[in-house]
């Protein structure tokens, strides 16, 4: 049953509201409408394209903040970071990262997002993946959209080490999860600084 206009552009603010990774192709789905329909509703309501809003404060922020590797470096985009505690970063799977024959995404391309979000995470200047343990959940099609969320559980300033942990969604479902044992370097004073900090 389709709903009306009015409460079409409500439903619509709310849902962007909560979910702003939202495309306008799955807004045009769940609404049952054109994805024009839905470009109409959100310039009547005054409502940017969320994405590219988040895009660009990300990126002033990936730039500021992160030390260990240019942002045309990180697999996806990322789009919220914390040094040395959580970022999040969204990869649309599109025709080059899927089998021809099957339209599933290559495994390299979910680990490659999950790796360079761990690394991206670590503030220092050398930062290097020195193992990890991963596992598929389930397999990523062609179109899907896949948000990784990264954390780091522990820092061991003797050994120069950093364990994150890296899980990656499809609409809320888990497809992948990774444990990344992360080199750094012994004597990075900022992080020593931010220790300081977190201990007082």
């Amino acid at each position: 049953m389709r709903i009306n206009k009015k409460e079409r552009q409500a439903l619509l603010t709310s849902t962007i509201k909560e979910n702003p990774f939202i495309t306008d192709e799955e807004l045009a789905e769940k609404f049952s409408v054109s994805v024009q329909t839905i470009r109409l509703d959100r310039l009547e309501l005054s409502i940017p394209e969320l994405r590219e809003r988040i895009k660009h404060v990300a990126e002033k922020r990936f730039e500021d903040e992160v030390r260990s590797l240019p942002i045309d470096e990180v697999i996806g985009e990322i789009i919220d970071i914390e040094l040395d505690r959580t970022a999040i970063s969204i990869l649309d799977i599109k025709e080059e990262h899927v089998f021809k024959r099957n339209n599933i995404a290559r495994g390299h391309h979910l680990f490659a997002q999950a790796n360079s979000l761990a690394v991206a995470l670590i503030n220092d200047e050398l930062a290097l993946t020195a193992k990890a343990n991963i596992q598929f959940t389930r397999s990523v099609k062609r179109n899907e959209r896949v948000i990784a969320k990264a954390k780091v559980v522990s820092i061991d300033s003797d050994s120069g080490r950093t364990i994150v942990e890296v899980s990656s969604f499809v609409n809320n479902e888990l497809v992948f999860k990774g444990e990344f044992d992360m080199y750094r370097s012994h004597n990075n004073s900022i992080k020593d600084e931010n220790q300081h900090e977190d201990s007082n």
